[in-house]
Order: C-alpha cells, then sequence, then structure tokens
C-alpha cells in the first residue's frame, strides 16, 4: 500500500473529512440562510418604503394639485441619497425628477408591483453610468404618473459581501479542516506506529514490551494503561506456569521415579506375598499423593481463572471454622499440641462455604504439621481467632512454631514452593498457593506475619454489601 493509500485508509482522516463536510456545510447553509433572510428584509423594507413615498405624494397631490406635487418632488429629488423620483404628464413629458433615463415600458404598467429596472441619475454627475433600482409607477388624475423607486446597489453590494464572505468561509473552514487533519492524523498514527511496535515486539517473545504513557491522560493513556495492566498479569501468568512446569518436572519426578523403582525392584527380585502387598501399597500412596496434587493443581488453575463453578451464597465464615477447629482439634491434641478457640459470632459473607472450609482446613493443617517440633516455652500451640473488624471479616490462625522468615512469605504462596527447612514433611507446596486463590477469588487477602515465635496467618474476607456490624 502506497504511503497517500495508507494515509487515506486511516480512522483519523475518515473522521476529519467527516467533520470538514459537516461543518463546512453547516457554515454554507447558515451564511445562505443569513444571506436569503437579509435579502428578504431588504427587499420587504424597499417596498414600503416606496408605497409609504407613493401614498404621501398622491395624498399631497390631491391637496396642492400638480405644481405641489412638482415641487415637492423637485425638492427631495435634490437630497442626497437612494430615493428616485420622476413626474411625467399625460404626454410622457417629465416635469421633475432625477432620473436621467429610463426604460419607457417602465410606464406600461402604472399601479402595479414594484419592479427592478436599469436607470440613469441627473444629479450625481454620471449620468452616463448604469445603474439599478427597484421601482413604481403610480398613476394620478389628468393623466399625471408619479415614480417612486429605490437604489439597490445596496443590497446588490451586500449579496456580493455575503458571496464573498461564504468563499472565505468555506476556504477558512477547509484550512483549518487541512490543518487538524494533519495536526490530528500526526499524533494518532504515531501513538498507533507505538502500539503496533509493542506488540510486534510482544509477539516476537519479549513479554517486558509496555505501551508508552504520555501522561497527557486522553484516551490513549487510558487504553495503553489498561493494557499495561493486561500485559503484567500475562507476564505474571506466563512466569507462573513456566515456574510450574519446572517444579512439576522437579518435584514429580521423584515420586514417579521411586514408584519406577519400587516396581522393578518387585519384578526382578524373589518375596513373598507380604512384600509384594506393601510395595503395592506403598506404591498407591505415591499415586495417591499424586492425585492429590493434581488435584490441587487443577483447583488453584480453576480458581485463578475464576472458572470452579462455585456457587456463591451468604455464608457464616464463624460457622466454617468452627466446623474446621472441630474436625481437627483432636488430631492436634494427638500431636500433643495445645488448640484454643475464640470465635465471635460475624455477619455473613458473599462466598463458597466449601472452598472457604478447605483454605481454613490447609492453614490448620499446616499450622499443626510445623508446630508439633516447637522448643518454645509451655510446648507447642495453636490459636483460632475469627473477628468482625470495619468492612471485612478476619480469621486468625497462629503457632508458637519454627515461623517463616520474612524474605520468604511472599515467596511460600507459589505453587510447588518449599523451604529448605520443610523438605523433611510430606507435603507438595501447594497448601498456602491454593489458600491464597481462594481468599482472591472472594476478594481478600492472605497475609502471612510473625507471630514471635511462630507464624500467623490473617485470612481477610470482605462482608456483603449492604451488611454492617452484626
Amino acid at each position: 500500500m502506497t504511503p497517500i493509500g495508507k494515509v487515506l485508509r486511516t480512522t483519523a482522516f475518515k473522521l476529519s473529512a467527516f467533520y470538514l463536510a459537516v461543518f463546512t456545510v453547516l457554515s454554507l447553509f447558515l451564511i445562505g440562510y443569513i444571506s436569503f433572510n437579509t435579502t428578504r428584509v431588504l427587499a420587504r423594507h424597499l417596498n414600503d418604503r416606496i408605497e409609504t413615498e407613493i401614498r404621501g405624494l398622491a395624498a399631497h397631490y390631491r391637496k396642492t394639485g400638480i405644481r405641489g406635487l412638482v415641487r415637492v418632488v423637485d425638492r427631495r429629488s435634490r437630497q442626497p441619497g437612494a430615493s428616485l423620483y420622476l413626474v411625467t404628464d399625460f404626454a410622457g413629458n417629465v416635469l421633475a425628477g432625477n432620473v436621467a433615463s429610463l426604460d419607457r415600458d417602465v410606464f406600461d404598467d402604472p399601479d402595479g408591483r414594484p419592479r427592478p429596472v436599469g436607470y440613469r441619475r441627473l444629479d450625481t454627475g454620471d449620468g452616463d453610468i448604469s445603474h439599478s433600482a427597484l421601482v413604481r409607477v403610480f398613476s394620478l388624475r389628468d393623466g399625471f404618473q408619479i415614480l417612486v423607486g429605490r437604489d439597490v446597489g445596496e443590497r446588490e453590494h451586500l449579496k456580493r459581501t455575503i458571496g464573498s464572505a461564504v468563499l472565505v468561509a468555506g476556504g477558512t473552514i477547509i484550512l483549518l479542516g487541512l490543518i487538524s487533519w494533519i495536526f490530528v492524523s500526526r499524533r494518532v498514527l504515531q501513538r498507533i506506529d507505538s502500539i503496533s511496535a509493542t506488540s510486534r515486539q510482544i509477539m516476537d517473545g519479549d513479554l517486558s514490551g509496555r505501551l508508552q504513557v504520555t501522561g497527557t491522560g486522553d484516551e490513549f493513556d487510558r487504553l495503553a494503561e489498561s493494557l499495561n495492566a493486561m500485559l503484567v498479569r500475562i507476564e505474571r501468568l506466563m512466569s507462573g506456569i513456566k515456574h510450574v512446569s519446572d517444579n512439576i518436572a522437579h518435584d514429580l519426578k521423584t515420586p514417579l521415579t521411586r514408584m519406577r523403582n519400587r516396581l522393578e525392584s518387585a519384578k526382578r527380585d524373589e518375596r513373598t506375598l507380604t512384600d509384594y502387598k506393601r510395595s503395592l501399597e506403598e506404591t498407591i500412596d505415591e499415586a495417591d499423593q499424586l492425585i492429590r496434587t493434581f488435584d490441587a493443581l487443577l483447583m488453584i488453575s480453576r480458581i485463578e481463572a475464576g472458572s470452579t463453578g462455585a456457587a456463591f451464597n451468604p455464608v457464616s465464615v464463624s460457622d466454617i471454622v468452627t466446623g474446621m477447629c472441630e474436625l481437627y482439634e483432636p488430631v492436634a491434641e494427638e500431636a500433643g499440641i495445645g488448640f484454643s478457640t475464640d470465635i465471635l459470632e460475624t455477619p455473613q459473607v458473599e462466598g463458597n462455604r466449601e472452598l472457604i472450609g478447605q483454605a481454613m482446613a490447609n492453614v490448620i493443617d499446616n499450622a499443626i504439621k510445623y508446630c508439633a517440633t516447637s522448643t518454645a516455652p509451655g510446648g507447642p500451640k495453636i490459636a483460632v481467632f475469627v473477628r468482625h473488624d470495619p468492612g471485612h471479616i478476619t480469621c486468625t490462625v497462629v503457632d508458637n512454631g519454627p515461623g517463616i522468615a520474612g524474605p520468604d512469605r511472599v515467596r511460600v504462596l507459589e505453587r510447588f514452593v518449599r523451604l529448605d527447612e520443610s523438605r523433611s514433611e510430606p507435603g507438595s507446596g501447594l497448601g498456602l498457593s491454593l489458600v491464597d486463590a481462594v481468599v482472591r477469588l472472594h476478594g481478600g487477602r492472605l497475609d502471612l506475619e510473625d507471630n514471635e515465635p511462630g507464624l500467623k496467618a490473617v485470612l481477610s474476607f470482605p462482608l456483603r454489601q449492604g451488611k454492617g456490624q452484626a
């Protein structure tokens, strides 16, 4: 496509051409409308002036006769201005007036409507120059006729002035339209070219590319900010996919290898039925762990994509947490861990009971798992609190175990991340990732804090809109 063809196909050119056409038509319509009405008003005014003068002169003739009429016409015709006067007798002889020559057929239609004619004046010294006028002839008694008219040169000059104004206005509009189009198209094309260049950079595999934001706050800046936010999200998701893929390859390869070696050993070695049964049970346990890992991965992916299919209803977080505590309290006591609760009645939140319950179960299970080896004075302890804070409900699980170092508290929310000190414990590193996904799905947040010693996990859920203090 040629450069000119490219320009003509741009939206900026099409919009500029459209607005230019609209403004041109509108301007020409307004000027034409004003010109038409002005001409009509002037014509009506001229007709009224002529009719008024004829009626006045006719009345004066009836009072003073032809001599008085001639004196009045002679006096008026000598005054400067655009008025025309002529008095003739029954033979067509001029008795008074300021018209040097006139078309004779004007007198053939006495008492008619005013009509345009050409004439030459006597009182201006330019008798050889033709002028245009609007005149009317009126018949008097005894064959006398009077002609009264007005020069229309001013009206013709006004028409020419308006015509020039139309040309100047049209040319100015077209010129300004072209200037505006050049400015707008240049600016728009630069922004579009910038977006295209960034898009090609991203399509080439560089997800760090971002659209230019000029800081003007216009629609292009708003579009660029939205697209940049989307690109940040896409880059984070792609990095997450790569990270998850690497971790799956790393963390699942070991149990799969162990399963294969166990089955290979059972096949190769002579064993008793009990040994075969034990090998199968261990393999089943490994397979169940792998299934749980993939189930957790699928659940996290569905939650992050918002496609879990889980229905949201008004639920009581207090009731959910109470049920989870009743389930895990015997487990904690069996492990020799002190378990206490302080759960207050709270307003309902909009959520899914099963997902919130799964998140609380993961947090409490983690606390039991890592608190069991606590050497803090008084032995390992876990406490669960539920509170109603302004605008949200907070569920807090605290323990006095080893805790998590500050730099690692964000990293442990990623999938398959397991700290070195927890490598010996069973698990896949997906528990807190699932908790974080569930809380974010409900519009809340998960915060991990230092309990000095131990870990404090705070799950915050927003209240239902319009609900306040219970």
